[in-house]
């Protein structure tokens, strides 16, 4: 049996390295594939605020999930000590005592290997024969793809599973790539409420710019603030119970507010969002008292986005574009007169909030 060995600290793990092991898999005519994720490397400390072992270990099962006759082997993960090599060859080489083995390698540790400056080198090469692995592929490094998280790129690079599970720990300071996030979110959706979610983006973007608020957030907070919309009542309650909330005994026509809890609740759970956007996305129907300015934003540009067309709503664009505050004041009061125009009795914080800024 010919047994490839491929070990790195898969920082993250990438398509780069799939695509590579694959070539040299195919190019070697290798039976099987053992990837070794590593603990504490020799050669260089783990960047700080890496993933933990755990995560680690999970994200490289995830992005070798589809290849066949592969192993991912947790040999070295958990280790707190200096993996060396030729030590973790000769635990596998025990376990396939009849295997001839094959260890792929990047240029620089194919070199160093040669130059014999690994440990044991002279034994390891005679249990091993080296392998280069071909380069450019997929021309990035896990360097460079960390590099690119935190500015809401390199998701392309990465398998979706696992790009979803470092938005959602906000691993590598990464933030979501915008097309990403909007076509998670819009799969969430009725086709038919996505016109509103996209011009409510565009609308909070323009108010966060006049009001001087992150404009980030507000595009976050628009974009998810309505994820949960088209779930039912025991849909949402489910959501509610399990992320161990409660709420209080619901008055009827309080049913469809649910989904501003739920969204706030699954945006802080599947896409790692802050505080302050689950927030703004928990507060978007009632409104509060003393709102935050992205509070009051995402309130203001649901009710006002662009496909809206009620008789009152060009004044109340005009108004948040002078006094948000007034804007406020004018949304709440239309939605008080609609629910008791409807029969249902406006929820308490939405009076609290007319209340906390008419005193302004």
């Amino acid at each position: 049996m010919r047994i490839g060995i491929y070990g790195g600290s898969f920082n993250p793990p990438h398509k780069g390295h799939v695509e590579a092991a694959n070539k040299a898999v195919s190019d070697n005519r290798l039976d099987m594939l053992i990837v070794v994720p590593t603990g504490t490397p020799p050669h260089k400390d783990l960047p700080l605020g890496s993933p933990s072992p755990e995560l680690r270990l999970e994200m490289t099962k995830n992005a070798f999930s589809k290849q066949k006759n592969t192993i991912i082997s947790d040999i070295e993960i958990f280790s707190t000590d200096i993996c060396y090599t030729i030590d973790t060859i000769k635990k596998i080489n025990s376990e396939y005592p009849d295997a001839e083995f094959f260890l792929l390698l990047g240029n620089d540790m194919f070199d160093s290997l040669q130059a014999l400056e690994w440990k044991d080198s002279e034994e390891l090469l005679s249990l091993v024969t080296p392998v280069l692995l071909p380069r450019n592929i997929i021309p990035i490094s896990s360097t460079e793809l960390r590099e690119k998280l935190p500015l809401r790129d390199g998701c392309d690079y990465i398998s979706d599973v696992n790009y979803s599970l470092i938005i959602k720990n906000r691993l590598y300071g990464a933030k979501p790539n915008w097309d990403w996030l909007r076509d998670k979110a819009h799969k969430m959706l009725d086709p038919a409420r996505v016109p509103h979610v996209k011009a409510c983006e565009v609308e909070a973007i323009h108010l966060a710019e006049r009001w001087n608020a992150d404009i980030d957030e507000a595009r976050e907070a628009a974009i998810l603030h309505d994820i949960t919309k088209k779930l039912d009542f025991n849909e949402n309650l489910c959501i509610i119970t399990s992320h161990g909330e409660e709420i209080d005994e619901l008055k009827s026509g309080e049913e469809k507010l649910l989904h501003a809890i739920t969204g706030s609740l699954l945006a802080k759970s599947m896409f790692g969002m802050s505080d302050a956007v689950t927030e703004a996305i928990r507060w978007h129907t009632t409104g509060k008292p003393g709102m935050s300015i992205l509070e009051k934003i995402i309130y203001i540009a649901d009710y006002s986005e662009s496909t809206r067309d009620f008789p009152e709503v060009e004044e109340l664009r005009r108004k948040a574009k002078n006094n948000i505050d007034d804007a406020m004041v004018m949304g709440l009061e239309m939605t008080v007169d609609d629910l008791l125009y409807r029969g249902i009795q406006p929820s308490t914080v939405t009076y609290g909030a007319l209340y906390d800024l008419s005193k302004r």
